[in-house]
C-alpha cells in the first residue's frame, strides 16, 4: 500500500473533526427546536436582564435587591402597557376616519389604475373584488378554523412571557451567583476559561440589547414623527410596527414601512405612499450607515454580509424568532472567539525577565 500523502492525512483528521462538530450542532439544534419554547422564553428572560440590570443596580444601592427587582420589572410593565394602551385609543379613535379614508382611497387608487400608464379596465378591478368576495365566502370555515388555532398560539405566546419574566426575575436578582455557581461545577482547568467567555458573551449581548433598543426607538421616532406630518392615519401604531419590526436587522423596517406605505396608498393617495417609500430609503441609509456604526461600538461590529446571511439563515431554521435571534447569537459567537484567542495569546506569552537588584548605595560611613 502506498503511504498516504500528509495533505490527504490533514484533510481526513480535519474532516472527521468537522463531521463531530456538524453532529453536534445538528443536536444541539434538533435539541432546541423540540424545546424551541423554552428556548425563545430564555432568550427573552436574558433581554429583559439585559435591559433592566443597570436600573434594579442603581435602585439595589438605595433598597433591597428584591425591592429593587420588583420595582424594576412592575415600572417597566406599567409603561409597556400605558404604550399599548395608548395605541389601542388610538386606533379605537381614528377607525371610524380609517375606514371612510380607506373606502374612498380605494376608489381614488381604481381611478388611478385606469388611467395612462396602467389603463386597466373597470371590468378586470371589479372582477378581482367578487373574487376576493367569492374566495372569503368559501372559504370560510378554513379562516374561522385558523382563527381559533391563532387563539391556541396566543395562550402560547403569553406561556412564554411568563416564564420569560419569571426567569428575568432570578437572572436580575442573583445572576451572578448563579453563574459563579455554574463554573464552580466545572473542571478547575477549565473553569478559568470558560469565566472569560462568559464575560465576553454577556458583554457583546448586553451592548447589542442595549444598542438595538436605542436603533429601534429612533427608527420608531423618525417614522412616528414623518407620519403624522404627512397627516397618515394610525402613525402611532405604525411606529410601534416600525419598533419591533427594527429588531430584525435590514429587513424589518423596510417591511413596517411598506406596511406604512400601504396605508398611505390607501388613505392619502400615491404622493404620499411616494414620499413614504422615499422614507424608507432615507431611514435605511440612516440606520445603516450612522446609527449601526455609533450605537453599536460598544459591541461587536459584523459586516453587512454577515448579517444579512445570519438574518436570512437563521429565518430559514426558525422563521421570525430565527431573524431576531441570528444576529446576537453570530455577534456573542465571534466576541467569545476573540476573547478566548486573547486570553490564550496572553497565557502563553514570555513572562518578562525579572528586574536585577538595586545596586548597594554607600554605607553609614560614606
Amino acid at each position: 500500500m502506498p503511504p498516504v500523502s500528509p495533505f490527504l492525512r490533514t484533510a481526513a483528521s480535519y474532516a472527521w473533526r468537522l463531521l463531530v462538530v456538524g453532529a453536534a450542532v445538528y443536536a444541539v439544534f434538533v435539541l432546541l427546536g423540540r424545546f424551541h419554547e423554552i428556548g425563545v422564553a430564555l432568550f427573552l428572560g436574558l433581554v429583559i436582564t439585559a435591559l433592566l440590570s443597570p436600573l434594579s443596580r442603581r435602585l439595589a444601592l438605595l433598597v433591597p435587591r428584591s425591592l429593587a427587582v420588583a420595582v424594576s420589572l412592575l415600572g417597566s410593565a406599567v409603561v409597556l402597557l400605558g404604550v399599548f394602551a395608548l395605541v389601542g385609543e388610538a386606533v379605537a379613535g381614528e377607525s371610524e376616519t380609517l375606514v371612510r379614508e380607506f373606502r374612498e382611497g380605494l376608489v381614488s387608487i381604481q381611478k388611478w389604475l385606469e388611467r395612462p400608464p396602467f389603463r386597466l379596465k373597470s371590468e378586470a378591478l371589479t372582477d378581482i373584488q367578487s373574487r376576493i368576495g367569492a374566495y372569503l365566502s368559501s372559504h370560510r370555515s378554513t379562516l374561522l378554523s385558523t382563527a381559533v388555532s391563532g387563539a391556541g398560539h396566543v395562550v402560547q405566546v403569553l406561556t412564554v412571557l411568563a416564564l420569560a419574566v419569571f426567569s428575568s426575575v432570578f437572572f436580575l436578582h442573583g445572576g451572578d451567583r448563579q453563574w459563579a455557581w455554574f463554573c464552580a461545577q466545572l473542571p478547575e482547568a477549565a473553569r478559568e476559561r470558560v469565566g472569560v467567555a462568559g464575560r465576553a458573551a454577556w458583554r457583546t449581548f448586553t451592548g447589542y440589547t442595549h444598542g438595538i433598543v436605542l436603533v429601534a426607538a429612533t427608527n420608531a421616532a423618525l417614522v412616528g414623527l414623518a407620519l403624522y406630518l404627512l397627516g397618515v392615519p394610525l402613525a402611532l401604531p405604525l411606529a410601534l410596527l416600525e419598533f419591533f419590526a427594527a429588531f430584525v436587522p435590514l429587513i424589518g423596517s423596510p417591511v413596517a414601512l411598506a406596511v406604512a406605505a400601504v396605508v398611505a396608498l390607501a388613505a392619502k393617495g400615491p404622493v404620499i405612499a411616494g414620499v413614504v417609500i422615499a422614507l424608507i430609503v432615507v431611514i435605511g441609509q440612516i440606520e445603516g450607515h450612522l446609527l449601526h456604526p455609533l450605537v453599536m461600538s460598544w459591541a461587536v461590529a459584523l459586516h453587512p454580509l454577515v448579517v444579512a446571511v445570519s438574518v436570512v439563515a437563521g429565518a430559514i431554521a426558525a422563521g421570525v424568532v430565527g431573524a431576531v435571534v441570528a444576529v446576537p447569537l453570530v455577534s456573542v459567537t465571534w466576541s467569545v472567539r476573540t476573547a478566548l484567542r486573547a486570553h490564550a495569546a496572553a497565557a502563553a506569552a514570555p513572562l518578562p525577565p525579572p528586574e536585577p537588584p538595586p545596586l548597594a548605595g554607600p554605607g553609614p560611613d560614606g
